[in-house]
């Protein structure tokens, strides 16, 4: 019944999220909407996810819905062969870090950071042993 999905995020900055998540985070950007000028939404992909930065004034104007506020915010989770790695490289590239890497459920290894609007970006991977 249903395919391909995805996760859209609402966003102030539709084209800083995008270059966030393209530049420091290694998606790859795969639709933008308008083409040229200011993007209402982007679309970017790592593996089999797809993240989409949907702009909070764009959904007013275009759906009539809000989200803005007070909204409830999306969480990505990205998995990863070296938390601690990749939590270095993500703060070294402008992500404020949100909870160093540590260990839980005996067999997973996590870390927090969050993107420039504040929204929480979990690096993740399973421990052997």
């Amino acid at each position: 019944m249903f395919r391909d999905p995805q996760v859209n995020v609402y966003v102030a900055d539709v084209e800083g999220m995008a270059r966030f998540y393209r530049d420091v985070l290694g998606f790859t950007e795969t639709f933008r909407t308008p083409a040229e000028g200011a993007p209402v939404h982007v679309e970017l992909r790592i593996g089999a996810l797809v993240v989409g930065m949907a702009g909070i004034e764009a959904a007013r104007a275009m759906h009539g819905i809000d989200v803005g506020g007070d909204r409830p915010r999306a969480e990505v989770v990205l998995w990863t062969d070296d938390v601690d790695a990749a939590f270095e490289a993500v703060v070294a590239g402008g992500a404020r870090p949100l909870a160093a890497p540590h260990d839980f459920l005996g067999s997973v290894r996590a870390a927090w950071v969050a993107d420039p609007e504040g929204n929480p970006v979990e690096l993740v991977m399973r421990r052997n042993g």
